[in-house]
């Protein structure tokens, strides 16, 4: 009887706390929520349900405990103990005349003495009242018990069926009024749950027999069927990260990256959640070279401080994550309309890749348009009176030769030009008298100074026509649109009468550098006319020493202002080389030209003051 109450007492305890859960319920952030605001509604209605249900089953406890429990108590500690008690008392009676009767049994034979023997014998007469009146007494009780244990079986049985009985009545009473109804909306509502699991369940057989029916290339890795997104500003899923474990060993590890805003998260394996790895914006994102993986890429933060260098799993995934991240890198996400921006920005970058078909456009602008033309070191009269066929692509650009977009210069190099005793360029014109050499005092004639951003070189078959220059510009800016590498960094180049140099507007150091004679060709782009390039030979050494076949790399640069004017100076100081074997030549040269206070050429206004006054030369954007 203690169980049935301790355990319909648990059962009140229980039915409150789940009346409390459920109300509960809605708070709870399921991962996996689809349909539960019907669902709520109703556990609202449940609790309530449940809630008048524990009010009953608390009565249902007391009844017991009043009814059941309290009566075989009562007779557990009052009629029982009484009946322990009173064998006690007749057991004490009883040890008490044995004692007596001992006494009484010792009585001495001869005369005896009156006195003690009348005292022996009160003496047993007492303990047999009092044994007697115990023993009446005890079996008194005993028959008693035998119908106050009938009784104490049968109350605490009626009493529980009496409290059950009308904790049924009342709850009959709650269903029969108010939950036919609702339980039969909710037998429904189950029906139609489960009729849906069923049809779900049916169509997931479907589609896993559907998918598991293709052939064995669909899990192949780097087989991917669907074209690029490059207008993405989103991007999740596993890449591999190369980390240093010592002064030259490095590991990669896969993990889960995913964008969101503008920063690069990750989330290890068994991870509650990411954690940022890189802030994106401003940031360089390109295709990098690994001596043991491909699909390689490396992020770089604006400061040059912190680099990423990641693998993606195919060609596919690489494409997309160099594109997605440098759409955010370029702050796209923050714009009202992201997805268009992006979309725009891809369409703007396709254009701008269309390759060029007229090169007749005529050079208008320039100081002087027989020099601004695309030039070249070897012209003949012949090639001028017949006009060229224009040549194949591939008759200018070998398929699939490397661009390099961007010219890094050595440490020791630079350690070098910056030692005691090196010269550092001024990009101004002005030289320090003791650090001028007679080598360079040629070039005191021209220098001049033009503000550009090196967009990439390549290595070309031809070095004598212009169209080389052409396609190395539609192939440079193809590759920079196709990676979404835009972002350029501006120099200083440098054209005197003896060479070309490309110098660092920070430290002044020269990047590289080119003698002018060994520059072949050079030209603007018609359409375009703040691009222009130049192609450089270069002589390959064969074994014994002997010169090889000369070999021709083509450079393409974005200027400020017009490329013509770049053409101009360089088609000038080719002149003054020329020039320069004849004396005469050169006086007729020199008195054609304006010449400057310090006996310069007077060419064109200086540009890189004003380049400087607009933005910096860090994080330009091309606009080629």
């Amino acid at each position: 009887m203690q169980r049935v109450y301790g355990a319909q007492n648990e059962m009140g305890l229980a039915t409150e706390q789940l009346s409390k859960q459920l109300l509960e319920y809605e708070k709870q952030n399921f991962a996996l929520g689809k349909g539960d605001e019907e669902v709520i509604s109703v556990l609202q209605h449940f609790a309530k349900v449940v809630e008048e249900l524990n009010s009953l089953h608390a009565e249902l406890a007391t009844q017991m405990a009043e009814k059941m429990v309290f009566p075989l108590i009562q007779f557990r500690e009052k009629d029982l103990t009484e009946i322990s008690t009173l064998k006690e008392i007749f057991g004490i009676a009883t040890d008490e005349h044995e004692v007596s009767m001992v006494k009484y049994s010792r009585l001495p034979k001869k005369r005896e003495n009156e006195k003690v023997k009348a005292e022996v014998v009160a003496e047993v007469a007492y303990s047999r009242r009092k044994q007697h009146q115990a023993s009446l007494q005890y079996y008194c009780a005993l028959n008693a018990l035998q119908f106050r244990k009938r009784v104490a079986m049968l109350d605490p049985l009626l009493g529980y069926t009496q409290a059950q009985m009308n904790f049924f009545r009342k709850g009959m009473d709650v269903v029969s009024k108010k939950m036919d109804s609702f339980l039969m909306s909710v037998s429904n509502m189950t029906q139609s749950i489960q009729a849906q699991l069923d049809s779900e369940a049916e169509s997931m057989r479907m589609s896993q027999r559907d998918l598991l029916s293709v052939d064995d290339t669909v899990y192949m890795p780097d087989r991917d069927r669907e074209p690029v997104n490059r207008t993405l500003i989103q991007k999740a899923g596993y890449l591999n990260i190369r980390n240093k474990t010592g002064l030259v060993t490095t590991a990669w590890d896969r993990l889960y990256f995913f964008t969101q805003g503008g920063n690069l998260m990750c989330q290890p394996r068994g991870a509650v959640a990411g954690g940022m790895v890189l802030d994106l914006d401003n940031s360089s994102v390109m295709a990098v070279e690994c001596e043991d993986r491909r699909y390689c890429f490396q992020i770089t933060s604006p400061t040059g401080k912190t680099s990423l260098t990641l693998q993606a799993e195919s060609k596919k995934e690489y494409e997309e994550w160099i594109c997605s991240l440098n759409n955010i890198s370029r702050q796209i996400y923050l714009t009202d309309n992201p997805e268009a921006v992006a979309i725009r920005l891809n369409q703007t970058a396709i254009q701008a890749v269309t390759p060029i078909t007229s090169f007749e456009k005529k050079h208008e602008g320039s100081p002087n348009r027989e020099r601004a033309k695309a030039g070249s070191t070897q012209p003949s009269s012949e090639a001028q009176q017949r006009e060229p066929k224009a040549p194949e692509p591939e008759e200018l650009i070998a398929p699939g030769t490397p661009i390099q977009f961007d010219i890094m210069l050595p440490a020791s190099e630079f350690l070098d030009q910056n030692r005691a005793g090196g010269r550092r360029t001024n990009p101004f014109g002005e030289t320090e008298e003791d650090s001028v050499t007679d080598g360079e005092s040629a070039d005191s004639l021209l220098q001049q100074v033009f503000a550009v951003r090196f967009l990439g070189s390549m290595a070309v078959r031809s070095g004598h026509s212009p169209e080389v220059i052409y396609e190395a510009m539609r192939q440079v800016l193809a590759a920079r649109a196709i990676h979404n590498i835009f972002r350029t960094a501006e120099s200083h180049l440098m054209v005197t009468s003896g060479s070309l140099r490309l110098i660092d507007p920070q430290t002044q150091v020269t990047k590289i550098s080119f003698q002018l004679q060994d520059v072949t060709q050079f030209a603007a782009h018609q359409e375009n006319s703040r691009l222009v390039g130049f192609v450089v030979e270069s002589q390959d050494w064969a074994e014994g020493g002997e010169e090889g076949e000369a070999s021709y790399s083509a450079f393409v640069f974005e200027s400020n202002t017009e490329g013509e004017k770049i053409c101009y100076t360089i088609s000038l100081g080719k002149e003054i080389i020329e020039a320069k074997k004849d004396p005469e030549a050169l006086a007729r040269l020199l008195k054609s030209m304006p010449l400057t206070s310090d006996g310069k050429f007077l060419l064109l206004e200086g540009e890189v003051g004003g380049a400087e006054n607009g933005a910096g030369p860090d994080g330009l954007e091309s606009e080629a």
